[in-house]
């Protein structure tokens, strides 16, 4: 399992970790649907360009996030990275 990097922020920022799994997840909710896509617009181009992408889902106005380093079989600066990233694109 990889080492686990400082969570401290994200906690408080409202993200949960769940050590079982190695996992970060946090559920963003938006005005309307179009917010909500737009938003994972904006976070896949950033995954993408970074080669870490979510486990993710969207439902109405509601993105419900995972992030984990799968080859790493748990957490890593990567996930913090692309969840801070999610924070800022979310505008919180």
């Amino acid at each position: 399992m990889a080492e686990t990097p400082d969570l401290a922020p994200l906690l408080a920022a409202g993200w949960s970790h769940d050590a079982g799994r190695g996992a970060i997840s946090k559920s963003f909710r938006f005005a309307s649907f179009v917010e909500a896509f737009g938003f994972m617009t904006r976070v896949a181009l950033w995954a993408e360009k970074w080669n870490h992408h979510p486990d993710w889902s969207n439902s109405y106005d509601t993105v419900e996030v995972s992030l984990t380093s799968h080859d790493a079989e748990g957490l890593t600066v990567r996930d913090v990275k692309l969840a801070q990233k999610m924070d800022a694109l979310a505008g919180g």
